[in-house]
């Protein structure tokens, strides 16, 4: 396991660094294969989904032949019983960083999950050394017997930060809220904004690809439809007879908890397609409201740049150029 940053290094150089980021549909993937091009850089995916075999469709997932040859990591690589969290994340991104950084290539952070990526970009640390199972126990108890909506409203209660920041159907991390409040006394959202501040151990550019509002819906939508198209249903009845069940993380993802819910009859399809735009597209808009909070974001307003991906591979070169990344 890949060591995070520690004190030792501080005098050393910084290493470089690139995120690209941005909310889902919007482009991220192929502006980072052309980035990744232009620079030497390799790409650590920094999606909750794409880590999972099997799940492709639901995921838009990059396909081997759009990669140009690009080197992918946390592609691929967990099945979809396993557990990935943000400190899987973090073990897994640091590995990767050290192997790129050991063949002189630049690292390229690709992907829509900002948390993660905050995590990586300032080692933060999400201790996990005090629990209690006892506790814990009792809320996903809870959680089954009321409801995850109920165990969102109690960290509503002690600690609206979090509650903001944490869907309510993420029981996990509500759980592990409730746990860190009842164990420390303290609010993890205030624990976690202590974290941000810390300094990042890289020489980064942290840029946000953005799009108008209507285009980015419109966008979302028609990549939805394009799922289904693609055979998302298959996809999730294979899932299902493999094994797969609601209470995995991965079969938490949009678009597999709808259509999960389709083929058991809760839903019909036309409902459950409602559904995955719906909730994606307030998952963009959440998406947004995180990066806009994040400190030292360069902003990529597509329209700015009139959709073209030369504008702004260009713009992206410069600004690496000033902050001597190049």
């Amino acid at each position: 396991m890949t060591k995070p940053y520690s004190e030792e290094q501080a005098n050393e150089p910084k290493k470089p660094l690139i995120v690209l980021t941005g909310p889902t549909a919007v482009g991220k993937t192929e502006l980072s294969i052309a980035l990744a091009r232009a620079v030497g850089g390799s790409i650590i995916s920094a999606d909750s989904m794409q880590v999972y075999r099997h799940m492709d469709i639901g995921s838009a997932k990059i396909r081997p032949e759009e990669m140009q040859g690009i080197p992918h990591y946390l592609i691929d690589v967990l099945e979809p019983w396993e557990e990935f969290h943000v400190v899987r994340f973090q073990e897994m991104a640091r590995a990767a960083l050290s192997e790129i950084y050991g063949q002189g290539r630049i690292p390229i952070v690709a992907g829509g999950t900002g948390f993660y990526i905050q995590a990586l970009l300032y080692d933060i640390n999400f201790t996990e050394e005090d629990t209690d199972e006892k506790y814990r126990q009792s809320l996903e108890a809870l959680a089954r017997e009321k409801g995850a909506a109920y165990l969102h409203e109690e960290l509503c209660r002690v600690d609206a930060e979090s509650a903001l920041e944490i869907h309510a159907n993420n029981v996990k991390r509500v759980i592990r809220a409730l746990e860190f409040y009842h164990l420390t006394g303290q609010k993890i959202s205030e624990h976690n904004a202590a974290q941000r501040q810390k300094e990042s151990p890289y020489r980064f550019c942290y840029f946000v690809l953005s799009d108008d509002r209507k285009r980015l819906y419109d966008r979302i939508n028609c990549r939805v439809d394009s799922m289904l198209a693609e055979g998302l249903v298959s996809e999730v009845q294979k899932l299902k007879d493999m094994g797969c069940t609601r209470d995995m993380v991965s079969m938490q993802g949009l678009g597999y908890k709808e259509i999960l819910d389709y083929l058991e009859g809760h839903h019909t399809l036309e409902e459950a397609v409602t559904l995955i735009k719906r909730d994606t597209r307030h998952f963009a808009k959440r998406q947004l409201t995180w990066f806009r909070r994040e400190r030292e974001v360069l902003w990529l307003h597509k329209p700015d740049f009139d959709y073209d991906d030369e504008k702004i591979l260009s713009a992206i070169k410069q600004k690496l150029a000033e902050k001597k990344i190049l």
